[in-house]
């Protein structure tokens, strides 16, 4: 009987560490460290919403990933919500194929002051240009003028080297970050651990 109570006694310890370590874990400061931190947000960036936020999202998207295409009207509603304590910084995670020239053509843009709308219209026409077995990217060029784009400066744009150099610093940042799917979010340096709308929710949440 004695050797029966010790082992259950000792099954109710591990039990109460489990749940303990479950709720340290799941509340435990997972940001990203110091010398990371700088590659969260780099001074060119697009930001949208309040500059000045004390809470800041950084989201790292594919244009032709469907997840980030969801997930961008979502996050643009808790912005509206929280117009005066929350900002999305967006960078680029170009993962699928030729993703490297959507998001040239979306920087190009941004010289126009049409960031997000290309960055909509992009997202508007996704299922037919981002097709993961045959990606046409060719077939972007005629969606942009419905976003009011200068179609022959946006070609010429597309040549400087500041864009290139952009876009290489957020593939770089990706790596250091350890960033391999999209969309991935950090809040307050904060990573989503476990991913989904809802859980992305609470996070910002609990940051606000």
């Amino acid at each position: 009987m004695k050797k029966q109570s010790l082992i259950i006694a000792s099954l109710f310890v591990l039990v109460l560490l489990f749940v303990g370590g479950s709720y340290v874990y799941k509340n435990a400061n997972h940001s990203v460290s110091t010398e990371k931190s700088a590659a969260l947000v780099r001074p060119y960036a697009y930001v949208l919403g309040n500059p000045n936020a004390k809470t800041t999202i950084v989201e790292f998207f594919d244009p032709a990933c469907g997840t980030c295409k969801s997930f961008y009207p979502f996050v643009k509603s808790i912005l509206k919500q929280n117009p005066d304590t929350l900002k999305l910084v967006l960078r680029y995670a170009p993962f699928h194929t030729d993703s490297y020239y959507v998001v040239a053509m979306i920087e190009a843009a941004r010289l126009q002051g049409k960031y997000l709308e290309a960055l909509e219209v992009i997202y508007k026409y996704q299922d037919k240009w981002a097709s993961h077995g045959t990606p046409n990217i060719g077939l972007i060029w005629g969606f942009l003028p419905e976003a009011g784009i200068d179609i022959d400066r946006l070609k010429e744009d597309l040549k400087k080297p500041e864009i290139d150099a952009l876009i290489k610093q957020d593939i770089a940042d990706t790596k250091t970050l350890g960033v391999n799917a999209t969309p991935e979010f950090f809040v307050n340096g904060k990573p989503l651990i476990k991913f989904g709308k809802q859980e992305l929710e609470d996070l910002i949440k609990s940051e606000l």
